[in-house]
């Protein structure tokens, strides 16, 4: 049998989706399980070309096979009219056979987002990227108000999950409430993954 992990999905045009991912995958670690940082390549309307296997830096295009053997799923995408960004959804348009299988039933999952402008549509992308994992029969986790920064924000996060105000030019670090926020939701998949195994 493999070694449990959380699989942490996401698609980063600009780097803030990105750091987000990798400070998920700092909690789901502080919690004692692996984490697997996978990306999706960009889309393009102008070619059917297929992008190469390994993307030229950052983390590795995640595959079908990363998907079916997580134990919990973290899912990322900066906002895309207030939906996510086409890249992760044409990836999740191609999980139909683990969909055909119950491959996800059960397993627990989160979502994270960022945004160019504080209004500009972080939960509803969340709830966007939550709809193909109620499909999918995957269990939602969400934030709760028991983590303080959640009050105390004054950039992203919300109960949906973690969300970050990269500004216009995408390049405002994490604060520290946003950092919280986002290894909070680690902790919390790797938990509740713990959990379910046993």
């Amino acid at each position: 049998m493999s070694t449990p992990y959380i699989l942490v999905l996401y698609y980063s045009r600009h780097g803030a989706t990105a750091q987000m991912a990798r400070q998920i995958a700092r909690g789901v670690e502080m919690a004692g399980l692996e984490a697997r940082l996978r990306t999706v390549p960009a889309v393009s309307s102008e070619c059917e070309a297929v992008a190469p296997s390994v993307p030229d830096d950052g983390a590795m295009y995640a595959t079908l096979d990363d998907l079916k053997n997580c134990s919990g799923l973290a899912l990322g995408s900066p906002t895309r009219f207030g939906n996510m960004a086409a890249p992760l959804k044409y990836f999740l348009d191609g999980t139909s056979n683990l969909w055909l299988t119950g491959e996800l039933v059960g397993k627990p999952a989160g979502v994270f987002t960022s945004t160019a402008s504080l209004h500009g549509g972080q939960e509803t992308t969340l709830l966007s990227m939550m709809l193909p994992l109620l499909h999918h029969g995957m269990l939602l986790c969400g934030l709760p108000y028991s983590e303080s920064a959640l009050l105390e924000t004054r950039g992203g996060g919300t109960p949906y999950g973690p969300s970050h105000h990269a500004g216009g030019d995408g390049k405002r670090a994490l604060d520290e409430h946003e950092t919280a926020l986002c290894r909070a939701l680690g902790q919390r998949l790797a938990k509740i993954a713990g959990k379910l195994e046993h």
